[in-house]
């Protein structure tokens, strides 16, 4: 009785009370660390981020983490599904099995008091504030086991999960090695914090500003800007509307890197069974148009 207490409370709780003062060091001292670009800067460094965001962000969190581990839409062989979940911990967005509980917590429960980043909270809460309340390790237990027990269950994320932090230090350390403070700098520091903000702005721009193509319930909205800086996953409100689709832009115009990524892998076999919803089924959530312009014009 009293485990099934706290899975019932861990599911519910937005963990406003867990404020994790080490976790805000961190985020301080990244911050901090990417202001050392004015004095720390080779092209040589300024490449290996741009490199290793796409590599880690894109391929990592979007792809990997996302539509991938969290949504399953598309599949693809076990040695690539954990390349991808390994350059997704690269990022330091916690391990693969906590990012995908509590992204399907936040679609069971989007912008309602179980969503852990809920919008309705406000933009700094939905933005970053969140990252900071952490649930506790019997919580996040409880959740992972509701939310992902298909990941929970695998040998290799249960171990990948607690270390998560040592692979991306050792990176760092490589980096170091190779190329100095300057490749720390840039390839830790700048693209952590610009990897960091990207993926929080589509928890909170992309839940306030935009206009929606379907019906939902729930504050998510499609945001250009957003998009095109995350790799597609901004084109929110089609996400929400269709959640298990590997395609998040789904008009002509809404460009989508990480689709356009995802089409490319399977035209050489590293992917295949794509998910898209059909023409039918996008049509029987359309929402008509004056309902569209009223939405796009807080945009």
């Amino acid at each position: 009785m009293a485990q099934t207490s706290l899975q019932l409370g861990a599911i519910d709780s937005p963990h406003r009370e867990n404020f994790s003062p080490m976790r805000t060091i961190f985020f301080v001292v990244i911050h901090l660390g990417a202001l050392a670009a004015f004095w720390q800067t080779t092209w040589g460094a300024v490449l290996v981020c741009i490199g290793l965001h796409i590599l880690c962000g894109g391929f990592g969190i979007c792809v990997g983490y996302h539509r991938l581990l969290t949504h399953r839409s598309f599949k693809t062989a076990k040695i690539v599904e954990y390349f991808m979940a390994i350059c997704g911990a690269l990022s330091m967005q916690g391990g693969p099995v906590e990012w995908v509980a509590l992204h399907r917590k936040h679609h069971q429960h989007s912008d309602t008091p179980g969503d852990p980043h809920s919008a309705a909270e406000g933009f700094w809460w939905s933005h970053m504030l969140w990252v900071l309340n952490v649930p506790k390790r019997e919580e996040m237990q409880a959740i992972a086991k509701r939310y992902a027990p298909d990941l929970y269950k695998q040998r290799f994320y249960r171990w990948l999960e607690p270390i998560n932090y040592i692979v991306a230090v050792l990176v760092a350390v490589g980096l170091y090695l190779a190329g100095g403070w300057p490749w720390v700098v840039w390839g830790m520091c700048i693209r952590l914090v610009a990897t960091y903000h990207i993926t929080w702005f589509v928890n909170s721009a992309s839940h306030l500003w935009g206009y929606k193509n379907f019906s939902s319930n729930d504050l998510a909205t499609n945001n250009w800007w957003v998009a095109l800086v995350s790799y597609g996953e901004g084109w929110h409100n089609n996400h929400h509307a269709f959640p298990t689709s590997a395609r998040h832009g789904m008009k002509k115009w809404e460009i989508d890197f990480s689709y356009i990524f995802l089409r490319t892998m399977k035209a050489v076999g590293l992917v295949w069974d794509l998910y898209v919803p059909s023409a039918e089924q996008m049509a029987a959530k359309v929402l008509p148009k004056n309902q569209m312009q009223e939405t796009s014009d807080v945009a």
